[in-house]
């Protein structure tokens, strides 16, 4: 049964990574740890994501106080269990806290131009573009209610 876990010093050396063609897509799990460090005074929630007991990912978000928004900033399913629907139900889980956790309506994050996977996926989600870039990424949002 897919569930979320803080990351804690006992689940956060798992070796998990991505396919080397995503490695400029997504960031490591060192860099998610590193974010969610960077962004601990604001709310920083960093998880692995499990399938029973088996580690097959991990996701992170913070408070975007700015724009009044959580920004789902990471994101990755390890590159042995993609493609069977850990992502989209995995993301959902996540949407899920958002929503209990209430402070904000709405959810932002960016995926690098070229990343069809992310977006397509994000899209499924229901997530819209809002028209704004960053560089090479793109920004888009979704309402929680």
């Amino acid at each position: 049964m897919l569930h979320l876990e803080t990351i804690t010093p006992d689940n956060w050396r798992l070796g998990l990574s991505v396919r080397e063609d995503q490695c400029n897509y997504v960031s490591n799990s060192s860099g998610i740890l590193a974010r969610a460090y960077a962004y601990r005074n604001d709310r920083s929630q960093a998880f692995v994501i499990y399938d029973g007991d088996i580690p097959v990912g991990m996701a992170m978000y913070h408070d975007f106080d700015e724009w009044k928004a959580y920004d789902f900033s990471q994101f990755f399913i390890d590159q042995r269990y993609q493609r069977k629907g850990y992502g989209l139900k995995a993301a959902e889980m996540i949407l899920d806290r958002m929503i209990a956790d209430g402070k904000y309506d709405k959810v932002v994050l960016c995926y690098i131009d070229g990343d069809n996977a992310a977006k397509s996926l994000y899209e499924k989600l229901g997530f819209h573009h809002t028209g704004q870039r960053d560089e090479d990424e793109i920004v888009m949002e979704k309402r929680l209610r």
